[in-house]
C-alpha cells in the first residue's frame, strides 16, 4: 500500500467539464502526498503526552485539523502510535515509517492473532483503517487466546489489503478509512496482554483527538470571520460570530489546562486521567457541535453550496465528531462522579 496506490473513490471531472470540487479519490491522494512529507520532514515528531510540552502537542494537532481534518486524523494516528511505542516499549519506528493506530473495536468479527511459537501472524479484517493506503505501519489490536492485546505490523506487503468499496464517506472521505484485510501478517506484540487500554497514555491520546476536532471548527469559523472581512456583518450575524469566539476560547483554555494536568500527573497517580477525557471530549464535541450551527445560521447555504473548502470542513467535522460516544460517555462520566462506574 503505497500513496499512489488507488484509494476506494470515485472518478475526478471528465474533460470538457467545468472544474468542480476534487474527488474522494483526489482528495485521499492530496492528503497522503501532504502526510508523508510532514513525516519525511521529521514535522510529526511532536512532544509525548505528559513530557512537560504537552501544550504544544495539542496546538501543533489543533493546528493540522484547521488546516484539513483528513490530514489531521492520519497525523493523529501516526504520532498517537509513536507515543504508544514510546510508552509501552515497542519497536522504535525508523525515519520515513508512516504510523497508524487501527484499534477500533465495533461489533463483528474483527483480527485473531496466533502464536506460532516463532512468533505471531494475524488474519482477519479491521475496520476503519486510516491512511489504509498511505501507512506503511500501524498498531492494531487483535484477539488472541491470552486475551486481546496490541500487536506491530507492516502494512505496505501483499498480505494486507483494503477492501474496496468499504469506505464510502463524504465527510472525512480524504482519510482514507476503509476495511483492511490480513492475512497471515507476522506481528510483534507490544505491551502486555490488556496494556494498550490499561496505560494512561489512552486518555491523553483521547485529548489529542479532541484538539483536532477544534482545528476543525475553527476552519468552519473561519467562513463567518471571512464574510466580516468583506462587509460590516448584521446585528445578527456579529452575535453569532461572538458566540462562536466564546464557545472557541473556553474550548482552548480547557485543553490547555488538561495538557497541565497531564504534565502534572502523566502516570495518572491521582486517578483523574479518565473522568479528565471524558470532560473535555464532550465538551469539545459541544462547542464544535454549537460553533457549526451559529456560523451556518449566520451566513445560510451560500457558503455550503459556493465554496467547496468550507463545506468539505463542514463535513469532515461532523463524522470525525462521531468518535465521541455522546450519551454513552455522558452517562459513563455520571456513573464515574458518583462512584457508580461498575453498573450498565
Amino acid at each position: 500500500m503505497t500513496t499512489d496506490a488507488t484509494c476506494s473513490a470515485g472518478a475526478g471531472s471528465h474533460p470538457g467539464q467545468a472544474a468542480g470540487p476534487p474527488s474522494p479519490a483526489e482528495l485521499c491522494h492530496a492528503v497522503a502526498r501532504r502526510f508523508t512529507t510532514l513525516v519525511d520532514r521529521g514535522a510529526l515528531r511532536l512532544p509525548y503526552p505528559g513530557e512537560g510540552r504537552t501544550r504544544e502537542r495539542f496546538r501543533a494537532l489543533a493546528a493540522l485539523g484547521r488546516e484539513d481534518l483528513s490530514l489531521a486524523r492520519l497525523a493523529e494516528g501516526h504520532t498517537d502510535a509513536l507515543a504508544i511505542l514510546h510508552e509501552l516499549d515497542g519497536p522504535p519506528p525508523r525515519p520515513g515509517e508512516r504510523w497508524g493506530a487501527w484499534a477500533a473495536q465495533p461489533p463483528g468479527p474483527g483480527l485473531t492473532a496466533t502464536d506460532e511459537g516463532g512468533g505471531w501472524r494475524i488474519d482477519g479484517v479491521k475496520p476503519y483503517c486510516s491512511g489504509a493506503h498511505s501507512c506503511t505501519h500501524a498498531l492494531v489490536t487483535a484477539d488472541s487466546d491470552q486475551g486481546r492485546r496490541l500487536f506491530a505490523v507492516r502494512v505496505s506487503g501483499h498480505e494486507v489489503a483494503p477492501v474496496p468499496g468499504t469506505w464510502q464517506a463524504v465527510g472525512m472521505a480524504g482519510s482514507d478509512t476503509p476495511d483492511v484485510t490480513f492475512t497471515g501478517v507476522p506481528a510483534t506484540p507490544v505491551g502486555d496482554i490488556g496494556g494498550y487500554l490499561r496505560r494512561p497514555g489512552f486518555q491523553h491520546g483521547g485529548i489529542g483527538v479532541a484538539a483536532c476536532w477544534l482545528g476543525g471548527a475553527r476552519a468552519v469559523a473561519g467562513a463567518l470571520t471571512a464574510e466580516a472581512g468583506r462587509r460590516p456583518l448584521d446585528a445578527h450575524a456579529a452575535a453569532h460570530l461572538g458566540e462562536a469566539d466564546v464557545l472557541l476560547h473556553a474550548a482552548e483554555s480547557v485543553l490547555e489546562r488538561a495538557a497541565d494536568e497531564i504534565d502534572h500527573d502523566p502516570y495518572d497517580r491521582l486517578g483523574g486521567a479518565r473522568v479528565r477525557s471524558l470532560r473535555v471530549r464532550a465538551l469539545v464535541e459541544k462547542v464544535c457541535t454549537d460553533v457549526m450551527s451559529h456560523v451556518g445560521r449566520a451566513t445560510g447555504a451560500e457558503p455550503l453550496c459556493h465554496d467547496a473548502r468550507h463545506a468539505r470542513a463542514v463535513a469532515d467535522l461532523t463524522v470525525y465528531l462521531r468518535q465521541h460516544h455522546a450519551e454513552r460517555n455522558h452517562a459513563e462520566l455520571g456513573h464515574l462522579l458518583t462512584g457508580q462506574e461498575d453498573r450498565p
